[in-house]
């Protein structure tokens, strides 16, 4: 991120935080669609994490930070529209996946499957695992953008890692294998 930019926008310049927005819109509505699951959920919580965004940045000390404070703030926003509406659950059919190969309709039913079993995890678990693996952070950078040590980040890996696997495991359907496993355990 541009440091320039964001003392700008701590200055108080609109048209800064304008450019900023559009800059980081793409990256923080990943995240808050990876966590919530649902676009039209993501999109609130990206809007009001802009808004706190706004209303904070003046009290940023250090614009190198910004990234991860960034993040901070829109967690909390995620979790904030998930207590809002409690009862929604992610729409498999907005992140449907057209078939591209011949042993799509797999794939779509193992990504289907793994989404039933993320809506079945807890906020905790599932921002760690999007910080974590959607956009690659370490457990380290983790902990610094959560406010939490790095031990309570792998603890929160391994937890959610167990728990993705039993509400798998509840869904009724073996745990689908890999293209190379299917192949290997044909006679």
């Amino acid at each position: 991120m541009d440091q320039d930019l964001v003392v700008r926008v701590q200055r108080g310049d609109e048209r800064a935080f304008d450019s900023l927005t559009i800059a980081d819109y793409p990256r923080l509505y990943r995240v808050a669609n990876g966590v919530l699951g649902d676009p039209h959920l993501a999109e609130d919580a990206t809007q009001q994490a802009f808004l706190a965004i706004w209303r904070g940045i003046p009290r940023l000390r250090d614009p190198a930070k910004y990234e991860g404070w960034s993040y901070r703030l829109l967690v909390r926003a995620c979790y904030a529209e998930a207590k809002r509406w409690p009862d929604s659950e992610s729409s498999v059919e907005s992140r449907r996946v057209e078939p591209r190969t011949a042993d799509a309709s797999t794939m779509v039913a193992d990504r289907d499957q793994l989404e039933r079993g993320f809506r079945r995890l807890s906020m905790d678990h599932r921002v760690v695992l999007v910080l974590r693996f959607l956009l690659g952070m370490t457990p380290e950078e983790v902990g610094v953008t959560l406010g939490i040590s790095r031990w309570t980040v792998y603890s929160r890996l391994d937890r959610a890692t167990k728990a993705m696997r039993v509400a798998l495991e509840a869904d009724g359907r073996p745990v689908a294998m890999s293209a190379p496993e299917r192949q290997e355990s044909l006679p």
